[in-house]
């Protein structure tokens, strides 16, 4: 054994060939932490002084070769001065270059994934073979930062500028046959085959036949471009990507200006520009809130695994109700392979069901998501029936018929009768309280609410609701089957609106205060937009549909007048007694036109604004800081609410809760930490600037003690 250490072993295997194989004890994937960067450095020395050494070959005894860096360490580390995160990366680029500089050719072997520093340490090695099944990229920017050992400098040099751009900015996972086709691998094999692949490699370089010096001195110095081809390159994909990634996302763009820096440098140097570039990222409150995020979201998955252990399989499900709703859950359940039988009242709700299920379907194949023949087998996992015949087999039923209290009593009480004692009860209900739903439930045990978000193919999010008398089985059963179909799961407790229309109706709120008051609603849109919001209130609320809003708020009304009942008429009662629901019939706030592709296009009504004229108290200017402080006080407010009434377990649920269900911007990352960025003690001096507007956007006594003794949500 040439090195031995709790994260990295090196032996020699054969010929004179070393294998410096990651292993990461304790963990079920490897991960660059501070123990693997520093064991790297360790084994690298030892393999450089080692003597009658003909190569290396690099592999990983894990499912997968390495995920990336420890996300973990990055909070503290980002905390630290800049010139600190600089240095550290340099140090931990030691490592790499060590690798890149050792005196004999170097062969990487890719199983499964290697993504950020796991792509990076690929890159380090003179050549890399892939699993033709594993995945490679550098996912940095979703983080709010790019690579930070090397992976600017390297792969700009080993794949050309254009392909360097589109990997690092897209942040992207790609496959083997494209790696192969760009030359980020020189090989892709079957998984058996690599190591002997991979020797094969070396082989030849000893031997003559490949000239890996050449190859290392590519990667190592500049790159291959003159001027002018160097900025036409660098300045059309700034151009390009500043307009994807939009200006609340600066990482893609500091990426291009990063290796347009350093194009013209040698490794050495231009890793140095590199880890600059890389500290002034990791500084923005962009990666401090996409970092978050991403904790966060680990969390998530923590609680879901944990109910898991506790759930009863569901092999066969069932949804009440086949429109548009029924017919996403029914095609979702079916696509990531769960039977679902798909019942509704008439043959006409059946066609509406499968019609949904068959456009999305195509949808896919037309992507390239899928192929023709799949499409059956798909369509083959959805049973449609007008009765309950086959409902002994089913082991959860998730009703999903019209938001109406005596409407889903009674079917839940009819689908109750006919199911077994163990079947789990759920229902897609938005707004209507799950004890009140479950007043007339025989086992009240085994009922839950199961909220999708519509359309119910593209929102991740799901909330699990429970109930006074809902057992543990019944949550962990739902939550085990909304992770079976693709989704991600927060369990909550019973209240109107629970947490995502709880939260949402405030902002609703704000929204019809400010139109009350003289707003532009499509200057509130453009601001909030601008705000990071994937659509304005007014949009956003046409989108929902005004009888779906109406119906909503009618319900958030009653069960918190004190703050959601208004004493004026809204904008959305305006638009609901003119039949303006929105997209649903095409004019709410605005009218909408089909586009050449079908898609629905947004246009301004002149005839929105005389009808609001009777509720509008005049046309007033709003600055943009005070429609923010309107539209996102009383959400923010209301979040903290569901927080203290126990709606939600931590802050962490609430903020991803956010971000999964209504699109709050992910760069801001969540009602709760928004507050935290901006100070509680600024947050509530600013509540109180507008407590005239009413309680909705009233601090609460434990908020107000937050802001005095400097306590955070968040650490």
């Amino acid at each position: 054994m040439i090195y031995e250490g709790k994260a990295i072993t090196v032996k020699e295997i054969e010929g004179g060939i070393a294998q410096l194989n990651f292993d990461l004890q304790g963990e079920s994937v490897n991960k660059f932490n501070r123990l693997t960067i520093e064991e790297l450095r360790a084994a690298t020395d030892k393999l450089g002084a080692q003597k009658g050494l003909k190569g290396l070959v690099v592999t990983s005894s894990k499912d997968s070769f390495i995920v990336g860096a420890d996300i973990t360490e990055f909070t503290d580390l980002f905390a630290g001065p800049e010139e600190d995160l600089v240095a550290n990366n340099l140090k931990a680029n030691e490592a790499f270059s060590a690798i890149e500089d050792l005196p004999f050719p170097t062969v990487t072997a890719i199983n499964g994934i290697a993504l950020g520093g796991g792509f990076e340490m690929c890159l380090a090695t003179d050549y890399r073979v892939m699993d033709e099944k594993a995945k490679v990229g550098l996912p940095e920017v979703k983080l709010g930062i790019f690579p930070g050992f090397g992976g600017t400098v390297r792969l700009s040099r080993l794949v050309g500028v254009d392909y360097a751009v589109e990997w690092i900015c897209g942040g992207t996972e790609n496959r083997a046959d494209k790696a192969l086709k760009i030359g980020a691998v020189d090989a892709v094999l079957e998984g058996e085959k690599l190591m002997e692949a991979a020797v094969g490699i070396i082989n030849q370089c000893n031997d003559g036949k490949l000239d890996y010096k050449a190859r290392r001195e590519e990667k190592t110095g500049k790159i291959k471009l003159n001027a002018m081809e160097s900025m036409m390159a660098f300045e059309i994909s700034k151009a390009f990507v500043a307009g994807q990634a939009g200006k609340n996302y600066p990482a893609p763009v500091e990426a291009i200006k990063v290796m347009q820096k350093h194009a013209g440098l040698t490794r050495d140097k231009a890793i140095e520009v590199e880890a600059k570039g890389f500290a002034k990222m990791a500084k923005t409150n962009v990666a401090a809130c996409l970092v978050g995020l991403f904790l966060n979201d680990q969390e998530l998955k923590k609680k879901a695994k944990a109910w898991e252990k506790e759930a009863n399989d569901v092999k066969m499900a069932a949804v009440l109700g086949a429109g548009i709703m029924g017919g996403g859950v029914a095609f979702q359940s079916a696509l990531k392979g769960t039977p679902i039988l798909m019942k509704d009242i008439n043959q006409d709700g059946i066609a509406l069901g499968l019609k949904e299920a068959k456009k999305l379907l195509t949808k896919r194949i037309d992507k390239g998501k899928m192929k023709p023949d799949q499409m059956a087998d798909v369509l083959n996992n959805i049973t449609p029936t007008l009765n309950y015949g086959d409902f002994k087999n089913v082991d959860l039923v998730v009703e999903a018929v019209v938001e109406n209290p005596k409407v889903k009593d009674a079917v839940l009480r009819e689908t109750e009768d006919s199911v077994r004692e163990d079947t789990i009860l759920t229902s897609n209900t938005s707004t209507i309280s799950i004890n009140k739903l479950a007043t007339n439930l025989k086992r009240p045990e085994n009922f839950c609410g199961m909220h999708f978000f519509n359309p119910v193919h593209m929102m991740p999010l799901v909330e699990v609701i429970r109930g006074e008398k809902t057992s543990d089985r019944a949550i962990a059963t739902t939550v085990a089957y909304a992770k079976a179909m693709g989704k991600t799961p927060v369990v909550v407790n019973d209240c109107p609106g629970f947490l995502v229309n709880r939260v949402l109706f405030p902002y609703f709120g704000g929204f019809s205060g400010l139109v009350r008051d003289g707003a532009d609603f499509q200057k509130i849109d453009k601001v909030m937009e601008k705000f990071g919001w994937p659509m304005g209130p007014a949009y956003l609320l046409d989108v929902v549909g005004m009888d779906t809003a109406k119906h909503a708020n009618e319900v958030m009304a009653e069960g918190f007048p004190e703050r959601m009942k208004a004493d004026y008429k809204s904008a959305v009662e305006v638009m609901f007694e003119n039949e303006r629901y929105g997209q649903k019939n095409d004019k709410g706030f605005y009218k909408y036109e089909t586009d050449k592709k079908g898609k629905q296009k947004k246009i301004v009504d002149e005839e929105s604004y005389k009808l609001l004229e009777p509720v509008v108290q005049g046309k007033k200017e709003f600055d943009d800081e005070e429609i923010i402080a309107r539209m996102m006080l009383p959400l923010c407010l209301e979040t903290v609410r569901c927080l203290e009434d126990g709606i939600v377990e931590d802050p962490a649920d609430a903020d991803m809760g956010l971000i999964f269900g209504i699109g709050f911007p992910p760069f801001r990352g969540g009602a709760l930490r928004y507050i935290d960025d901006m100070g509680v003690d600024k947050f509530v001096e600013l509540a109180d600037k507008f407590a005239d507007l009413g309680p909705l956007y009233h601090p609460t006594e434990k908020l107000r003690e937050m802001a005095k003794t400097g306590e955070k949500f968040f650490g």
